[in-house]
């Protein structure tokens, strides 16, 4: 639970759905409201709601449309009447603004950067908090911890665009992101990067946590710059481990993203 710069006290708990999937849950504590994002089950929030009967759910933050993002939307809408908001590209259930690339929107007294960050789906978004104290993040499937989500509709140039977008962002940023996929995609950054420091120390502290029953998020866009090698592709190393995956010299950045993308889909 923190502060943010307009005297919001802002408490943010991941709802477990599905095998990994989050759906995150932010709660004004102030006024007893709260917003969900990509709730694919409508069951863990109306849980919570039946366990919070003084709190209302006021909106509802959509990234992109894969049914484990939206398949609780209609439900939920028509439960509490919370606004849905989600990209203006993709289909949403329920939706009621469609955002696009820049757009600033109001949720929970705190406002919101549109972010279009194409890749893993075409219409895929963003949304970013900027608060000097704790920036926040929501990327979907976009940017994982230690990892990115797969093309599925877009090409690698755009998601590494849509990458850098990120990576650009402050660094103590909060990367909230949707599924836990830590430890695996650690696994991947281990063999693009043997004797990097940071992501065994990385690997043995999520280790431990998963053990304990803890979850690996959120991250920091810090954090993330040390250990993601699809943040890391203009590092010689990790280029050479790209080059020697797909036997070519991948000579630009956009090239050495495709190729560890392509070797990660076969890790």
């Amino acid at each position: 639970c923190f502060a943010l710069g307009n005297c919001t006290m802002l408490q943010i708990d991941a709802l477990p759905a599905f095998n990994d999937n989050y759906i995150w849950l932010l709660q004004d504590t102030t006024q007893k409201r709260c917003a969900v994002v990509d709730p694919g089950d409508a069951a863990p929030v109306l849980e919570w709601l039946a366990r919070h009967p003084d709190w209302v759910l006021s909106d509802i933050l959509i990234t992109h449309h894969h049914f484990d993002h939206v398949g609780g939307v209609a439900q939920l809408h028509a439960h509490t009447n919370a606004k849905v908001w989600g990209p203006a590209l993709e289909t949403i259930p329920a939706r009621q603004v469609a955002l696009n690339d820049g757009d600033r929107i109001e949720v929970l007294g705190l406002e919101f950067q549109i972010l279009l960050v194409p890749g893993h789906t075409l219409g895929h978004i963003a949304y970013y908090h900027q608060d000097p104290t704790a920036p926040l993040l929501f990327c979907g499937d976009t940017l994982f911890a230690a990892g990115c989500g797969r093309l599925f509709e877009g090409t690698p140039e755009q998601m590494h665009h849509s990458l850098t977008r990120l990576a650009a962002l402050p660094a103590h940023t909060g990367v909230y992101c949707t599924h836990e996929y830590t430890l695996s995609n650690l696994r991947f950054a281990q063999a693009v990067e043997p004797n990097n420091p940071d992501i065994a120390a990385r690997v043995a502290q999520v280790t431990q946590w998963r053990a304990e029953g803890r979850i690996s998020l959120p991250s920091s866009m810090a954090l993330e710059l040390r250990t993601n090698p699809f943040l890391r592709v203009h590092e010689t190393s990790v280029k050479e481990k790209a080059d020697e995956w797909n036997s070519r010299d991948n000579d630009s950045p956009s090239a050495v993203f495709a190729s560890l993308r392509s070797w990660k889909d076969r890790f």
